[in-house]
């Protein structure tokens, strides 16, 4: 680990920032970064991956856009503590995506098998009384798409606005890899192959009551501490705000309950201050 700055206001934002990531209490410690893992760090996914705020605005925006798949949502509603436990589920899917990203090879490919073995087990009747495997690869297509474009808008939303298409390209391209180990296919390479892919998948998308549950739950879920409910609400309010518009209405989501400038700029100010608290500068 870097050696930061001795900033009592820095160490209070990194410890904050840790404690939230990393289950503490079952001894958790942060991924340790490699150049010895399936990406350079030079690589775009390292750039888009290692921002906090944009991939937890991300990862809720992913988390809703997903459910609404019925075979997705039947796989976390019937397999899942999830209500009981949201933190441990968003805990553990930041923890793959940080040691599929940055770890050692050894440490991403295990994280990939663990993955996998729990897909082997997961199976059941979706609400619409369709079967569903985690393991499909046409389901884990959708899982993978929705994640990483969910992923890459909050990154030019609030950290690289004016991202070139090349890179934007080369993000896909690099994510492929952690997808087709865990069996997706299609697997898109491009950001227009991409947004083809996710329009595949519209006519199978759906709203029930177990849907607007499931949002409630993520949008509603309790902080952690009083101090931190100002910047989960934020959190919350950017992700539904990053939601294309079909899926905003297909949650009954009217948009982000602050005005869109009150939440992009109170999510760029927090973007900008987590970014100084880990630059060391």
């Amino acid at each position: 680990m870097p050696n930061f700055p001795d900033n009592p206001l820095r160490r209070m934002m990194q410890r904050q920032v840790r404690a939230l990531f990393n289950d503490q209490a079952r001894g958790e410690r942060p991924v340790q970064r490699s150049a010895r893992g399936l990406y350079s760090p030079d690589s775009v996914i390292w750039r888009v991956h290692g921002d906090i705020t944009t991939m937890m605005v991300g990862g809720i925006s992913a988390l809703l856009l997903q459910m609404l798949h019925p075979a997705a949502l039947a796989g976390i509603w019937d397999h899942s503590n999830f209500r009981t436990d949201m933190l441990g589920r968003l805990r553990r899917t930041a923890r793959f995506i940080s040691e599929t990203t940055f770890a050692d090879r050894d440490i991403a490919e295990a994280a990939i098998a663990r993955v996998r073995d729990v897909h082997a087990r997961v199976s059941g009747t979706s609400n619409d009384g369709a079967t569903y495997t985690a393991n499909d690869p046409h389901l884990l297509a959708w899982v993978h798409v929705a994640e990483a474009i969910c992923f890459l808008d909050a990154w030019r939303r609030y950290a690289e606005p004016q991202m070139s298409r090349a890179d934007q390209d080369r993000y896909f391209a690099e994510f492929a890899a952690i997808a087709r180990a865990l069996g997706t296919d299609p697997v898109p390479e491009t950001r227009a192959e991409a947004e083809a892919v996710i329009q595949t998948y519209r006519p199978e998308l759906r709203s029930d009551e177990r849907t607007r549950e499931v949002a409630r739950l993520i949008l509603n879920r309790p902080p952690p501490n009083l101090r931190s409910a100002p910047v989960q609400e934020m959190v919350m309010q950017a992700a539904v705000d990053l939601l294309p518009d079909w899926a905003r209405k297909q949650h009954g989501l009217s948009g982000p309950r602050l005005t869109k400038p009150a939440v992009r700029g109170s999510t760029f100010l927090l973007a900008s201050s987590l970014r100084w608290a880990f630059s060391g500068r």
